[in-house]
């Protein structure tokens, strides 16, 4: 049973629980970054490149001209996709935008918390017994 006891506390300390969110969180992170450099960056930078779409540039390794990658891979030549590079180079720098804009926003958080100024400090409780009693002198001479 000591195991089992030990395991489970294992799974439920802080540190484990945080972590298993922030996978979670991140895989679905993970598909709304796909989502935007798929359905929006690549189609922009699509249309600026002059409608060039990066997934279908390669190049084949056996000399050969192939119109289509489809065609280059059914004739199971030696290829270099290096549009799927160009692609992921993108995705890469997107998620880091992503990022540093979500830490630099919870940073400027931070520092609202830790600028706001701290609440006046009141009378001690040993201050306000004096001054009770210094009233009750006075009512009571």
């Amino acid at each position: 049973m000591g195991f089992f006891k030990d395991f489970k506390s294992f799974l439920m300390k802080g540190d484990i629980v945080a972590l298993a969110t922030a996978v979670v969180i991140g895989a679905a992170f993970n598909k709304i970054v796909s989502s935007v450099v798929a359905d929006i960056i690549m189609p922009i930078i699509g249309v600026l490149t002059g409608g060039t779409d990066f997934s279908q540039k390669f190049i084949s390794l056996d000399g050969q001209s192939y119109p289509t990658l489809e065609a280059a891979q059914e004739a199971e030549a030696a290829i270099i996709t290096y549009g799927n590079v160009i692609q992921a180079i993108i995705y890469f720098i997107i998620v880091g935008l992503f990022i540093f804009i979500l830490l630099r926003s919870y940073e400027k958080t931070k520092k609202k918390e830790e600028e706001a100024p701290a609440a006046p400090a009141g009378p001690t409780q040993e201050e306000l017994l004096m001054e009770i009693r210094d009233e009750l002198k006075k009512q009571n001479p």
